[in-house]
């Protein structure tokens, strides 16, 4: 029962929306199994819609594979990243499963306040979020100068029209000396 935390987590994180709950009665009794190397997950629907780990070894109606590069992806809800996940089986349960994992969220300051009280918890979780937003300005603030620093002050990367203009020159080079070709066979046939 190593992965039991697992199913606990996503139990607290469906009883806590309620509306996921109900989209997931309907698939009630199917197993679905994810594997993220090195590590295989099946859980089997509840008549409740809570989730229930099963046996590795039990037979699925839908899977998913995972490769582990795209997890941070994933996390960010990057909607490219979900076209790589290779998954077979049950399409209208996997439909279900690819929703509820992008809509499905945790309401933080819900938990919190069981241990802080409303208004400290809403100003905790307001706290974090506005740290989280800080912290992704100043990574892209500082991208911003090292690529303006690479390109104008000391030359590391290449802006996109330099490289546009440099392609356009050699498309031109290759054609002059393939029409420079023609005309030298053509001068030496006569």
């Amino acid at each position: 029962m190593l992965f039991q935390p697992t199913a606990a987590a996503l139990n607290h994180l469906l009883i806590q929306s309620g509306w996921a709950l109900q989209r997931l009665v309907v698939h009630a009794g199917k197993t679905a199994r994810f594997t993220i190397a090195p590590f295989i997950f099946s859980y089997t629907i509840q008549d409740d819609g809570t989730l229930h780990v099963s046996a590795a070894d039990v037979s699925v109606d839908a899977s998913c594979t995972i490769p582990p590069s795209l997890l941070p992806r994933l996390v960010v809800h990057d909607e490219t990243a979900y076209a790589q996940i290779e998954s077979c089986g049950d399409t209208v349960l996997l439909t279900e499963i690819f929703y509820l994992s992008r809509y499905l969220h945790w309401d933080a300051a819900e938990d919190l306040s069981r241990v802080t009280g409303d208004i400290a918890a809403e100003r905790i979780v307001q706290y974090a979020k506005s740290g989280r937003q800080y912290i992704q300005d100043t990574a892209l603030n500082l991208s911003q100068a090292f690529a303006e620093y690479w390109t104008e002050e000391s030359p590391l990367l290449t802006k996109p029209t330099h490289v546009a203009n440099f392609v356009q020159q050699t498309d031109k080079l290759r054609d002059d000396v393939a029409r420079l070709e023609q005309r030298i066979k053509r001068l030496s046939k006569s």
